[in-house]
């Protein structure tokens, strides 16, 4: 008579609560080196192996989608698969399985044609990113001042090039050149919120060197040259568009667009515009306050350096 099979014990409430937990604080992080996120005890594991990371950052980026198998080995391999191909990809699945938090949960489902990765109530550092970027572009009409501090949050996520050492595929590929153009749309909006609320001389570095790293992006001109302008570097504004138009007709054969040549224009004629906004009543309160506080703290730092000194003396 064979023996009775007994049932797996039911996970205790604690149990439950704690794997609970653990995906929730789960972050996937592709803007970077991809890597498995603890936000709540700041732990990480990184995926050993590139073809690991391109097949975490593969069923990440396409969360709750079905991914063949076809596809997966094409984003692994390209056009040169081992002749056992399907059993390798198991392989490797099994492998992230394995690695990933709350042993028991089923973040990788295999389906009959290939697998799908189920966020549930995990997320991605590239999901945080858009939120910021998108909340502080939403902002930057209405209060400039605060949409930097959105939009400086977004970019503090980028830890290295998006998805990096993953991109072996088109998938990646593809996914990782969305991330970059928004990143990059994202620094053109803080740029242009730091143009607004005052703080042109504080930038004119940073933008010098993304004209160098990004020579066909012509708003990183526009906000240079509005930033020198109102620097009172007029003459330098119009070198920064002289450097524009060499830089695209030696690339791609074009003249400026017309915007850059608005602003040309509008530097010319010293278009009443281009002067800085006056500063907001609550943005003046605000300095004065700081200012204040400034002027207490200075006051508190004399009266006891006064002490100390008139303690000294006494003491001598």
């Amino acid at each position: 008579m064979s023996a009775p099979v007994l049932a797996a014990p039911a996970p205790t409430r604690t149990e439950v609560t704690e794997v609970a937990e653990t995906i929730e604080a789960t972050e996937f992080r592709l803007l970077g080196p991809v890597a498995v996120h603890n936000r709540r005890t700041g732990t990480g594991i990184t995926p050993c192996g590139p073809k690991q990371r391109a097949l975490l950052a593969t069923l990440v980026v396409h969360a709750g989608q079905q991914l063949s198998v076809d596809r997966l080995v094409e984003e692994l391999w390209g056009g040169r698969p081992p002749a056992n191909a399907p059993s390798a990809l198991h392989t490797h699945v099994a492998r992230l399985r394995r690695l990933l938090p709350a042993p028991g949960h089923e973040w990788i489902s295999t389906l009959p044609t290939g697998y799908v990765l189920s966020l549930g109530s995990a997320s991605t550092d590239a999901a945080r990113f858009t939120r910021l970027s998108g909340q502080g572009r939403a902002t930057a009409p209405s209060d400039p001042r605060d949409a930097t501090r959105l939009l400086g949050q977004a970019l503090a996520l980028w830890q290295g090039s998006a998805l990096q050492d993953s991109c072996h595929g088109p998938l990646c590929t593809a996914e990782a050149d969305r991330l970059e153009e928004q990143r990059l749309t994202t620094l053109e909006a803080l740029y242009e919120a730091s143009v607004n609320c005052g703080r042109h001389a504080e930038i004119i570095g940073d933008l010098e060197r993304l004209t160098a790293a990004h020579p066909l992006r012509e708003r990183l001109y526009d906000l240079l040259m509005v930033a020198l302008y109102r620097c009172g570097r007029q003459s330098e504004a119009l070198g920064v568009y002289e450097r524009a138009r060499r830089r695209l007709l030696a690339a791609l054969g074009v003249e400026p667009g017309p915007a850059l040549r608005c602003r040309l224009e509008a530097i010319l004629n010293h278009c009443p515009t281009l002067a800085p906004a006056t500063p907001r009543r609550a943005d003046l309160a605000a300095e004065l306050a700081r200012l204040q506080s400034r002027i207490d703290q200075l006051v508190q730092d004399q009266a006891h350096l006064l002490r100390g000194i008139r303690e000294q003396g006494a003491g001598g």
